[in-house]
C-alpha cells in the first residue's frame, strides 16, 4: 500500500489538471485559500448553536469544494463538469435574504466576538473575502472565467455575516458596537 505522501511536491510544485504549477502561483494560492475558508467554515459549523446554520454551512462547504475542483483545471482544459452556477448564487441570496428578514442588524459597525459561533463565522467571513480576492485576481488576469463564481464568493461574505448575527441573536446576545457611545469617529 502506498504511503499517505507522494513526495511530488517536495520541489515546491503542485499538480493541476493540465500541468504543474509553483505552490505559490496564483491558482494554487486561490485553491489553498478556498480550502482554508472551507476549513474555517467547518469550524464555525462545529460550534454553531443552530441546526439551520449547520445545514447552510454544509452546502457552502460543498460549493467551495466544487469551486476548488473548477480552479484545479488550467484554462487550457475546458471541462464542463465542475462549475459554480447561477443556481448556487441564487441559493446563497435566498438564504441571506431570509436570515436578514429575521435578524435585525444594528445601524452601526460591530465588534466580532460576542459568541463563539458568531466569532467563528466572522473569521470564516474574512477568510472567504481573502479567497474572493485571490479568485478575482485570476479572473482579472484572464486566467479564470466564471462570473458566477465571482458573484458566489461576493455573496458568501454577506451570508456568513448575517449567519454570525443570527447565531448571536439566537444566543440572546446583542452585538457590541465598534464605537464607544460618545465617540465621534
Amino acid at each position: 500500500m502506498p504511503g499517505f505522501y507522494t513526495r511530488k511536491g517536495d520541489e515546491g510544485y503542485t499538480d493541476l489538471f493540465g500541468g504543474r504549477a509553483a505552490k505559490y502561483a496564483p491558482r494554487p494560492e486561490a485553491i489553498g485559500t478556498l480550502d482554508e475558508a472551507s476549513a474555517q467554515i467547518g469550524f464555525a459549523r462545529a460550534v454553531a448553536g443552530q441546526e439551520r446554520t449547520r445545514l447552510i454551512l454544509i452546502e457552502v462547504q460543498r460549493d467551495l469544494y466544487l469551486l476548488m475542483a473548477e480552479l484545479a483545471f488550467t484554462p487550457e482544459l475546458e471541462q464542463q463538469r465542475y462549475h459554480i452556477t447561477a443556481e448556487q448564487v441564487e441559493r446563497v441570496e435566498r438564504e441571506t435574504d431570509a436570515l436578514s428578514d429575521e435578524t435585525p442588524l444594528p445601524p452601526q459597525f460591530i465588534l466580532p466576538g460576542d459568541t463563539l459561533s458568531g466569532a467563528a463565522l466572522d473569521v470564516a467571513r474574512t477568510v472567504a473575502r481573502r479567497a474572493e480576492r485571490r479568485v478575482v485576481k485570476l479572473a482579472h488576469d484572464g486566467d479564470f472565467d466564471n462570473p458566477q463564481a465571482l458573484a458566489y464568493l461576493n455573496r458568501l461574505s454577506s451570508l456568513l455575516f448575517i449567519l454570525a448575527r443570527y447565531e448571536d441573536l439566537q444566543a440572546g446576545v446583542t452585538p457590541l458596537r465598534a464605537k464607544k457611545p460618545n465617540d465621534r469617529i
